[in-house]
């Protein structure tokens, strides 16, 4: 009965643990240096969670299975169009109120698919193979046009094209291309354990849960230290939103006429969300970070929506 109870509510309840779990050790009188040894913990286990949870993901599908789509070129040319259309605003006028509010959005356009939308949208019965195709674009189309248009919007001394370029790079490529290599070796070279990996049910699911409670008890860390007034905070938390619910609206319109637009509505609307805010603070104004965390919140909170949606459907 518990079990079927996490479940069905694995998502809210990791990003309640995560909430929680961060305000309890912060109330609690740990020694001095606590902290350090916990973020060190947490910058290798996260990545390894995910680094495992794609790795089972992606032992389920074969090279071919990676196929572009028309939709493909839809969503690229919105995140990317807004991405320079809200540069382009900032660069005539550098000057303009609303200025983080603006620069929040382009985050929240450009940012590239979370890796994990792979696994929610095999959950919702939509194509993963179509979704990771749009996963390796888009973080290819990230790395091409950020270090065109970011230097523009907010200069930096000697930012030029191909260091920011090969700084994006090794920011979202290794976990992403690794588990996939790594996968496909073992589909051709070891087949009896390539078997054995893609009948490991939901663990890739799983995995994504202790990760997210991770990301969210740094998001809710993130939020409580920040000296950020409130309503800025509050400004730049509608602001996510609407560019949460624009986008994921947007992917499921233009997925439905090929009929994939569980795929689409994934690719577009769920977000890498730790690059958004590694974004923030290496090329645009740092508290634009706190874009990211609320991100994160509400598009897991859509998920939680569409898992519940789709568990009653089953029912």
């Amino acid at each position: 009965m518990l079990l079927r109870f996490y479940k069905n509510w694995a998502l809210p309840i990791s990003m309640v643990l995560g909430a929680l779990s961060y305000l309890i050790y912060a109330a609690l009188p740990l020694p001095a240096g606590t902290g350090a040894i916990v973020s060190r913990g947490i910058s290798i286990l996260q990545p390894a969670l995910i680094f495992g949870m794609l790795f089972l993901t992606f032992c389920k599908l074969r090279p071919t299975d990676l196929k572009p789509c028309r939709w493909h070129v839809w969503l690229l040319l919105i995140q990317v169009g807004m991405f320079a259309l809200m540069a382009a605003l900032l660069i005539a006028f550098p000057h303009l109120p609303g200025r983080l509010l603006i620069e929040s959005a382009m985050i929240c356009f450009i940012c590239p698919t979370a890796c994990a939308a792979a696994v929610v949208c095999a959950k919702l019965g939509g194509s993963a193979a179509h979704l990771t195709s749009y996963i390796l674009l888009i973080n290819i189309a990230a790395a091409l046009f950020i270090p065109l248009i970011v230097p523009l919007v907010n200069p930096h001394e000697g930012q030029t094209f191909m260091a920011t370029f090969l700084l994006v790079l090794r920011r979202v490529f290794p976990t992403l291309i690794c588990p996939l290599l790594l996968a496909w070796l073992i589909r051709y070279t070891m087949p009896r354990l390539a078997r054995r990996l893609q009948n490991t049910g939901d663990a890739a699911f799983y995995l994504w849960t202790v990760a997210l409670t991770m990301a969210i008890a740094v998001t809710t860390r993130s939020i409580v230290h920040s000296n950020v007034p409130v309503a800025t905070l509050l400004g730049i938390a509608l602001v996510t939103l609407v560019c949460c619910w624009a986008q994921f609206t947007i992917g499921l319109r233009i997925g439905r006429s090929s009929g994939d637009h569980i795929a689409a509505g994934q690719a577009i609307g769920q977000k890498n969300t730790v690059f958004a805010i590694w974004m923030a603070y290496t090329f645009l104004t740092p508290v634009t970070a706190i874009a990211g965390g609320c991100y994160s919140v509400w598009h897991n909170v859509f998920n939680s929506y569409q898992l519940y949606k789709k568990r009653k459907e089953k029912t």
